[in-house]
């Protein structure tokens, strides 16, 4: 994959992940800092690297199933694979800005 085009791709992945909304919190997994890493080999493999915001979520499959829905039509994604880690644990301090505003946190 062409250096251009593996940072467009990020580019539209990280976009596609804005779109991912935790259905507890009504706002967007990136925002919510539960989002650790994205790797994407030459192949289009994808591999997100998350957290959830509290160990044993009932709604962790939903976001897993949510993520692949979002990546798996973008142009150069060949399979995506969601790894949930605990550690580092997340926090409040993840969250961004906009994510602090919209929960009513200071």
């Amino acid at each position: 994959m062409a250096e251009i085009n593996e940072k467009a791709l990020r580019e539209e992945i990280m976009e596609a992940l804005e779109q991912v909304i935790d259905p507890e919190l009504g706002i967007d997994i990136i925002n919510l800092g539960l989002v650790y890493g994205v790797d994407v080999d030459e192949n289009g493999d994808v591999l997100v690297t998350m957290t959830l915001t509290a160990m044993g979520c009932p709604l962790a499959a939903t976001i897993q199933q949510d993520v692949r829905a979002a990546l798996m039509p973008i142009e150069g994604v060949n399979n995506v694979d969601v790894n949930i880690v605990w550690d580092p644990p997340w926090t409040k301090d993840r969250l961004s800005r906009y994510a602090k505003i919209a929960l009513g946190i200071s």
